[in-house]
């Protein structure tokens, strides 16, 4: 899979862009600021139906203007793709594949598998277990349409099972019956995606021991763990043994929706003592376990996005990081940097093409 080109009208700084990629490496340079990381931010959309950094799609549309349209051509599986992502001010977003509109966007999520690495990736570290679960299940998400049904559906029994006990609290009436129904639904799909996300691990954790290896030159001893209280003890016997604590707090105290994945370099918590370089090593891992995790199930390579990546990392963690996805099992690349000779040097380094773009204030030209 790899995409043909793209087309931005009003999207973020761009009034009008269209642009022609290669089907290896492309880069885009050019002063903080310019735009280069909201051109990486429109291919996001094409692939995810949603912006990488900003979840308010309006928020995206050119000050002063009504709307932004977003148009790709890809070739995947050896087919034409024509995707279409417009959003207009006080209407819903419109998604279109080869012109006709999805019914709901969960149906193209995982069409066109996508990996992004940038520096806003260290909440991954440095924030709550949301961010690490949403990490986990974007992943699952993108190779299985049932998990993310599952996963929803959870979700309203949560909202659910939550409001019964502030309505506890309000009426002082407490219905076991009710209870029971809004457990058993909770249970259900609380234990389909526990399962799911354990298998994912077993998968995903050796791809992410391979990747962290290869780029510190076994330097480091770090273990990525999932955490779930469903590992201990039965959903169940969990939501029994939590009942009175949830009704003084008005809300669901236990759950798949309290997983975590637990991240260490030599035993100790990489939040606290990793240095920027070990945490930056550890995300760029990460996705690239990400990476290999949707090749292998998807059947083809999905793309890969670079933002700004190479600061905090050393000379030689940085030869081998685009050594290793310029050469071995990687398709098309987007990259952006500051330093248009720093992505020169790189390439001629490893002699490997690389298309250069130059970004000025929402203009682009081949470089």
């Amino acid at each position: 899979m790899w995409l043909k080109n793209i087309t931005l009208l009003n999207f973020k700084n761009y009034s009008d862009a269209d642009i022609r990629f290669s089907k290896t490496v492309n880069a885009f340079v050019g002063n903080n600021g310019a735009g280069k990381t909201n051109l990486l931010d429109a291919i996001h959309y094409l692939c995810l139906c949603k912006g990488y950094f900003n979840p308010i799609d309006t928020q995206q549309i050119k000050t002063s203007e009504d709307l932004f349209l977003i148009q790709g051509d890809f070739e995947r599986k050896e087919k034409q793709e024509k995707i279409t992502c417009g959003v207009k001010r006080n209407q819903k977003k419109q998604f279109k594949r080869n012109k006709k509109e999805y019914d709901k966007l969960a149906n193209h999520i995982g069409l066109f598998p996508l990996v992004m690495i940038s520096p806003y990736d260290t909440t991954l570290i440095l924030d709550g277990s949301e961010e690490r679960r949403r990490f986990m299940d974007n992943v699952i998400s993108q190779t299985d349409a049932q998990y993310l049904d599952e996963l929803i559906l959870y979700n309203k029994h949560l909202l659910n099972r939550n409001a019964l006990f502030k309505q506890i609290a309000v009426t002082r009436k407490y219905d076991p019956a009710l209870l029971e129904i809004f457990d058993e639904q909770l249970i259900s799909s609380g234990k389909k995606i526990f399962e799911k996300r354990k298998q994912f691990m077993l998968d995903f954790i050796p791809l992410f021991n391979h990747y962290y290896h290869f780029l510190t030159d076994n330097q480091e001893e770090v273990t990525l763990q999932y955490a779930s209280q469903l590992n201990e003890t039965s959903f169940e016997d969990l939501l029994k043994q939590s009942i009175e604590k949830d009704k003084v707090l008005e809300r669901t105290t236990t759950g798949i929706h309290k997983d975590d994945l637990i991240f260490t370099i030599t035993d100790m918590a990489l939040k606290k003592f990793g240095s920027q370089g070990q945490q930056k090593s550890f995300l760029i891992a990460l996705k690239l376990a990400q990476y290999a995790y949707l090749q292998k199930h998807k059947g083809f390579k999905p793309l890969l996005l670079l933002d700004d990546i190479f600061d905090k990392l050393d000379d030689s963690r940085v030869h081998k990081l685009m050594e290793m996805v310029s050469h071995h099992d990687f398709g098309q690349i987007f990259i952006t940097d500051t330093g248009k000779e720093r992505v020169l040097n790189i390439f001629n380094s490893i002699k490997v093409d690389v298309t250069l773009f130059e970004v000025d204030k929402g203009s682009i030209k081949h470089a």
